[in-house]
């Protein structure tokens, strides 16, 4: 019988002879290798004079050439201490980019610039986008933020309960959309249905937050942002909640547009709720003023009178119960105030002149509040900036 330890010792030892026969043939011919490039240079520098001059001139050309690259890539761009803003479209040629560059300076050296740009391996690698490139960069760290995308951001702060029109100015004046189309958006229904919107408009669902865009971003993506970060605040037990009290999410948003234009106080947002809830308990209409106005082409100023007598479905003064959608686009406060409203019996309120309201619940009381608060000259002008109920409706 065999001995299976003795065979598997023999295999083992053939293996090891192998390798060690493979390692010196490769050490062999790496040796040979060496061997005939020594051989060679010493045929090039034992020559010719001229062989000699043409490769340590081709040495010393390489060498001032990665110097002086060295020095432009690391330098800056100028001296003077300038920030410039240049836009790359989209689909543009690295030819076309460095066409763009050139003309605002960003490029002292064509050729240095296409050097650096072939090592970095820039040319299929620059991104399009709006850049802030300060003069004091040196051109790699250039080259480096173009093909990283670290394109311009901009802060962008939307307030609580702006109209969508107001929020289309504040993006406007950034240029960051194209308000035509951003007015189109608004009511077409089959964007609404892709953002989970059922209602008319997307007024109320623009959630009023800090955001930070850029100008690659077309007008229909910074719009789904904003109602991405409504549902993102408008979470399932909200919800749960308003449909206890049975009101959908459109009519939620809608009674706390009213409540956020009626009051910029956190604090007194729930009794605002209370004053609106008890008055639909009892069949009142809600006269909020900002809803008499709501649906007027470029409104501003005060609101007169008159207004109140206007024939719109938002005008509150002329309906009974919440009008067709939101008026504004509400914060998180006001919305939490429309889910808890205060357990108070206020029917009415009127303002106090300093940014809050004085509460009552009968309209002796309101009148009392309103002689105690409000100038009786406003009533010469026939302006009106309390909420008074002229007559019941």
């Amino acid at each position: 019988m065999k001995n299976p330890d003795k065979k598997n010792i023999l295999k083992k030892s053939n293996e090891e002879n192998n390798a060690v026969d493979q390692m010196t043939s490769q050490a062999s011919a790496w040796k040979s290798k060496f061997h005939e490039i020594f051989i060679f240079l010493k045929k090039i520098f034992s020559g010719r004079r001229w062989i000699r001059r043409t490769v340590l001139y081709s040495v010393a050309v390489i060498l001032i050439f990665c110097i002086m690259l060295l020095d432009y890539a690391f330098s800056p761009i100028d001296v003077r201490d300038k920030t410039v803003v240049i836009d790359i479209p989209t689909g543009s040629s690295f030819m076309e980019a460095t066409e763009l560059l050139q003309k605002e300076g960003l490029i002292t050296n064509r050729f240095f610039f296409y050097s650096l740009a072939a090592i970095k391996r820039a040319s299929r690698n620059i991104r399009a986008g709006e850049y802030e490139i300060n003069t004091l960069t040196n051109p790699i760290t250039m080259i480096n933020k173009l093909m990283h995308g670290d394109i311009k951001v901009y802060e962008v702060v939307i307030p609580e309960d702006l109209s969508f029109r107001d929020i289309a100015v504040i993006l406007d004046k950034h240029k960051l959309i194209n308000k035509e189309i951003f007015f189109e958006l608004a009511r077409d229904q089959e964007f609404l249905k892709s953002l989970n919107i059922e209602a008319e408009s997307i007024e109320g669902y623009l959630f009023p937050d800090t955001y930070h865009f850029n100008r690659s971003m077309n007008t229909r993506r910074i719009m789904k942002k904003m109602v991405d970060t409504f549902w993102q605040k408008m979470t399932p037990s909200m919800i749960r909640r308003a449909n206890q009290m049975g009101l959908s999410v459109h009519k939620l948003v809608t009674m706390a547009s009213i409540i956020g234009k009626e009051s910029g106080s956190a604090l007194e947002k729930p009794s605002v709720a209370a004053v609106f809830y008890n008055r639909l308990k009892r069949g009142m209409p809600l006269q909020s003023d900002p809803t008499a106005v709501y649906d007027m082409d470029d409104f501003e100023g005060k609101i007169f009178r008159s207004h109140l007598k206007r024939n719109s479905p938002y005008n509150t003064y002329r309906i009974k119960g919440l009008p067709p959608g939101p008026i504004a686009n509400p914060g998180l406060d006001s919305l939490k105030a429309t889910l808890f409203p205060s357990s108070v019996d206020y029917l009415y309120f009127v303002s106090k002149k300093d940014g809050t309201h004085h509460f009552s619940s009968s309209l002796v009381e309101h009148n009392q509040a309103v002689n105690r608060y409000i100038n009786l000259k406003d009533e010469q002008n026939q302006l009106l900036e309390y909420d008074i109920p002229v007559e019941e409706y």
